[in-house]
């Protein structure tokens, strides 16, 4: 199980994942903050990183703010 931290930028023109060090990424994503649609494509890109299914991915904190705690089990 691993803990992650993500700064996400939506809105942005294009989605970006960038890896910050062994454990900070920041992630920008088209979709707005709206009916959880900007989570649900941050959890996606995390575990296309992480190379594992969506539902090994989580928020654990930050589900309405930019800066968020992920886990990948």
């Amino acid at each position: 199980m691993n803990y992650i931290h993500v700064a996400v930028t939506v809105g942005a023109k294009d989605e970006s994942f960038e890896r910050k060090s062994k454990d900070h990424f920041r992630i920008s994503v088209k979709e707005k903050a709206e009916r959880n649609m900007a989570n649900i494509r941050v959890l996606e890109l995390v575990a296309r990183h992480f190379k594992v299914s969506k539902n090994k991915v989580r928020i654990v904190n930050g589900h309405h703010h930019p800066s968020k705690l992920i886990v990948v089990d």
